[in-house]
């Protein structure tokens, strides 16, 4: 059976799964916070009839070989996390981080989950959750008489309550970043887990330890560029017709080799 075939498969099934990741992109183009997926491809083996150096008559040596690839695999995904627009929502739950870093969420099961969705909303005890209902592991209460919030940039949250001159302190945000972040683990939800890849996280005050800033009354919007994922996706739809096209020549060529008896 001719090598072609396989090879050209590999080609496909790795362009399906790129659509798949764009999709997943274009999907999220409106998600807060979200982060899009790059697909990394690498060849696979290549099968060595004549080894590069062998030698001929004489002094002489082959200088190139004879080799062919056997394809393409799926190498890795890797999430990209560069810094989506700020939409202005006057929100004062609302934060966004401008820089590196990581919310602190606490899971149902208590371990700690790192977002970069600063939608946060009071439950009916006025801690401070997502919008899943998950609290901060800053552990912040509003007290219920409070008249406006305000968090600075360094993560302090003070209120302001009835009667009282100046706001009151009733806590403040720390933030997490990882030596590699690409190395978290997405679960859903815009949350991500630690992973033995991105290291254990390194936990401060906003910024300090070169963590960003917290911005009060803003979102941070998608990174996924629009245009940029309409001609990948194009692309991708492009590579995938080329390699069918290698199979339907393999094929024909069979069958003509086929045709050869009569």
């Amino acid at each position: 059976m001719m090598r072609s075939l396989w090879t050209a498969s590999t080609g496909m099934i790795g362009q399906q799964f790129n659509v798949d990741v764009i999709s997943n992109n274009l999907a999220n183009v409106n998600t807060t916070a979200f982060k899009k997926d790059r697909v990394d491809f690498e060849d696979l083996m290549y099968q060595r009839m004549l080894l590069a150096g062998t030698p001929t008559s004489g002094d002489a040596v082959i200088p190139t070989g004879i080799q062919v690839g056997l394809g393409t695999r799926v190498a890795a995904t890797q999430k990209m996390f560069e810094q989506g627009s700020l939409k202005r929502t006057a929100n004062p739950l609302d934060l966004a981080i401008e820089g590196e870093g990581f919310f602190r969420i606490t899971l149902p099961d208590g371990t700690t989950a790192y977002t970069r969705d600063g939608s946060f909303k009071l439950d009916s005890t006025g801690r401070v959750v997502s919008s899943d209902g998950d609290p901060l592991a800053d552990a912040i209460t509003i007290p219920q008489d409070a008249t406006a919030i305000l968090v600075t940039t360094d993560g302090t949250i003070s209120v302001q309550q009835p009667g009282a001159i100046a706001p009151a302190q009733i806590g403040a945000l720390t933030i997490s970043k990882f030596v590699n972040p690409a190395g978290l683990s997405a679960i859903g939800q815009n949350l991500y887990v630690e992973t033995a890849s991105s290291g254990a996280p390194i936990q401060a005050q906003p910024q300090t330890e070169a963590l960003g800033a917290v911005r009060q009354g803003f979102l941070e919007m998608s990174n996924v560029q629009v245009v940029e994922s309409m001609v990948d996706l194009i692309t991708a739809q492009r590579a995938y017709e080329v390699n069918s096209r290698s199979i339907q020549t393999s094929d024909a060529m069979l069958q003509t080799a086929a045709g050869l008896k009569r």
